[in-house]
């Protein structure tokens, strides 16, 4: 049976239909990172399906990288490698948004070196914990797991170079705010490099309103024009979306057949629909010159708000 999202209609409602979308992943990214620490795959992060496997997850990462931690591989769960869209430089301050078993950050750790910092922000406990002994185990010494919500960022205006992200901004009900927090932390000149999900034509209203695809990064996709729009609206400039693959429902692992019929939806509608994503734009500005962040655009910080129940 589906369970809905129901459609907000003011404030309050907004705000318990964001609640809502956030248990949904946290429980669902809890119960993956529970997997991987047994020492299985977390097949269920986004997608849960056999067909799932080219989609999402390790299959992503060389075999070079393949030398992460193997507890960090088995909680991958995103739809591409972030590290392969941006150049990292020695000494740099890295934020990966949505952590999860920490594989992005400890590759980005490895690139910008002991001078440098990669900050992995996740809202699941178990994740974190998964995170860091995955940190313990690799002896990753310049990295640093933060609980909190990608909406509300626990780090100072300007105070990292680059943000990355792997198939994780399309599970927020609040896109625009984490954009903006995005843009917040960077500094002027910094680089906002992510892969995530998008979709290439509109899907069904009906679909978007399932939770289940919420969680299972599909729900809460973003048209390509719609990710454009929004960084804009943000703030960032030199605005690039390269896709990558698309898919359509089973192929990504979710329920398919059960959900169109339940639906009455025709399969056809969502053949080919999602893609996988390389997303890249740029903090306009430069640093004064003692060093700090010029003023540009809407840096200031955003309010602070109460952490919804966990993933990042």
């Amino acid at each position: 049976m589906t369970t809905e999202i129901p459609a907000s209609a003011d404030a309050a409602d907004a705000a318990g239909r964001a609640a809502r979308i956030h248990e949904a992943v946290r429980r669902r990214y809890a119960e993956a990172a529970r997997t991987a620490a047994g020492g299985a795959d977390a097949a269920c992060g986004c997608g849960c399906a056999e067909e799932a496997v080219a989609v999402f997850g390790r299959s992503h990462y060389a075999d070079g990288e393949a030398a992460a931690p193997a507890g960090a591989l088995r909680a991958s769960l995103g739809c591409a490698n972030p590290n392969a869209l941006v150049d990292l430089a020695a000494g740099e301050v890295v934020l990966d948004l949505g952590s999860g078993g920490g594989i992005d950050v400890f590759l980005a750790a490895r690139r910008v070196g002991p001078a440098g910092k990669v900050y992995g922000l996740d809202m699941t406990d178990e994740m974190l914990a998964l995170a860091r002994r995955n940190q313990a185990e690799a002896a990753v010494t310049n990295a640093e797991f933060l609980r909190g919500t990608m909406e509300d960022v626990p780090l100072p205006a300007g105070s990292v170079d680059v943000v990355m992200s792997n198939c994780v901004i399309n599970l927020s009900p609040d896109k625009d705010r984490v954009l903006r927090e995005a843009f917040r932390v960077l500094r002027p000149g910094g680089r906002f490099a992510v892969a995530d999900v998008v979709t290439l034509r509109p899907i069904p209203a009906a679909l978007a309103r399932q939770i289940e695809l919420w969680s299972a990064c599909l729900g809460g996709a973003l048209s390509v024009d719609h990710y454009r729009a929004k960084l804009a609206a943000a703030g960032f400039t030199g605005i690039e979306v390269e896709v990558l693959h698309s898919y359509g429902l089973a192929e990504a692992g979710a329920d398919a057949d059960r959900l169109l019929a339940e639906l009455g939806i025709d399969a056809a509608e969502v053949e080919g629909v999602f893609a996988s994503a390389f997303v890249r734009a740029t903090r306009p500005g430069s640093e004064t010159a003692d060093g700090a962040p010029a003023q540009v655009g809407a840096s200031e910080p955003a309010p602070s708000a109460p952490a919804p129940p966990s993933r990042g």
